[in-house]
């Protein structure tokens, strides 16, 4: 069960928008750019990398 304020809130605009905790529980990245993914965050160091 989603908890509000851990795994979502709402935005100023009342859209529904994921916590990088609900991202983690997911346990994936759905390539959807999404505001929180803890995942984009690594994929941009390691292509910094190369």
């Amino acid at each position: 069960m989603l908890k509000e304020l851990e795994d979502y809130y709402f935005n100023e605009q009342g859209f529904l928008v994921f916590t990088e905790n609900y991202h983690l529980k997911r346990g994936y990245c759905c390539q959807n750019k999404c505001k929180h993914c803890p995942w984009k965050k690594k994929s941009k160091s390691s292509k910094e990398k190369r």
